[in-house]
């Protein structure tokens, strides 16, 4: 881990060096099988456990080029209608699956006493831009149709995802702002989301090495994911934002694609949209998956669904 003067917790600091002393192949060494192995690795070794709900079901629906994966989780065996969360993992759109994100979607279904529909899109390289895109967008309209297959009634949808599921969570809500969906958009929350070009941040520098996400993983995911940077569904940044729906926006001040989240920020005050933003300090990026190696991160993951219910209490 590289010299800095930021502030880093010290769970944090620890958890680095631990990493650090694990050694490992980058990802841009490795290959994409292995690659996708390491991560569900790490969550597996880092991640609190799962919680145990009433229903984690998997599902699909109809997709753009065949069905779409997905998996409900509610504490609840049935409900009457109300608002349905959509989560979209992270992974740069290479790596990552129902499974790597499995504990993460438990702990809001729980935390939020809400239905959590979470997205296994298609994947780069096998499937790059705008797949995974297509489906994420493709599934939400299906679940704010309230089909039977769900089992349960959407009157509005709340996207969630992290990293790059951040970026489809804001990319989704733009889709669906532009052709409404049979259910509105009530909430967005964006974790960590790369909302506009990274590659010439301060952050990305600051954070290159070290830091668990890093620049050449970055670079790794470009290469694979081959977005069109002049596409709002690749850079939610070039997109409509004045109808935006209220939002819960998160960063990490150790995060090399942090300045692209508070760029989605500042974007969103220009526009004066209802928002919260929220930076862990101290923290990197996937502080979401990380929460038994580093404790603190179970504290500012409760933070951000208390905002959540706060937003969507002010909203209702």
């Amino acid at each position: 881990m590289q010299d800095t003067e930021f502030f880093v917790r010290d769970d944090v600091r620890n958890f680095l060096a631990m990493l650090e002393q694990a050694g490992g192949a980058p990802i841009d060494e490795v290959s994409l099988e292995e690659a996708r192995a390491a991560y569900m690795a790490l969550h597996q070794m880092a991640d609190a456990p799962a919680r145990e709900l009433a229903v984690i079901k998997d599902l699909s629906c109809p997709g753009p080029a065949g069905d779409i994966g997905l998996r409900l989780y509610d504490t609840q065996e049935s409900r009457d209608p109300g608002p349905v969360i959509v989560f979209y993992h992270g992974g740069g759109f290479v790596i990552g699956d129902l499974d790597t994100h499995n504990a993460l979607c438990t702990e809001i279904a729980a935390q939020m006493d809400l239905p959590v529909v979470a997205v296994d899109y298609r994947l780069a390289p096998e499937h790059p831009f705008p797949a995974p895109i297509e489906d994420c967008i493709a599934a939400t309209r299906w679940i704010a149709g309230s089909p039977d297959a769900l089992g349960r009634g959407a009157t509005g949808v709340i996207p969630i995802g992290d990293s790059a599921g951040g970026n489809a969570t804001i990319v989704v809500s733009q889709a669906l702002a532009q052709e409404p969906a049979d259910a509105p958009v009530v909430l967005q929350v964006p974790i960590f989301p790369l909302a506009s070009d990274s590659a010439r941040s301060n952050s990305i520098e600051a954070f290159a090495e070290g830091f668990v996400l890093t620049k050449a993983a970055i670079e790794f995911f470009e290469a694979a994911y081959k977005p069109d940077k002049n596409d709002p569904r690749a850079m939610p940044i070039l997109g409509r934002h004045e109808d935006t729906p209220p939002t819960v926006l998160v960063t990490a001040s150790l995060d090399p694609i942090r300045d692209s989240g508070r760029d989605y920020a500042a974007a969103l005050a220009h526009a004066g949209i209802d928002h919260v933003f929220l930076e862990v300090e101290g923290g990197t990026h996937s502080f979401t998956n990380l929460r038994q190696a580093v404790p603190s991160y179970q504290r500012e993951l409760d933070n951000v669904i208390q905002v959540m219910k706060l937003m969507l209490a002010v909203k209702s």
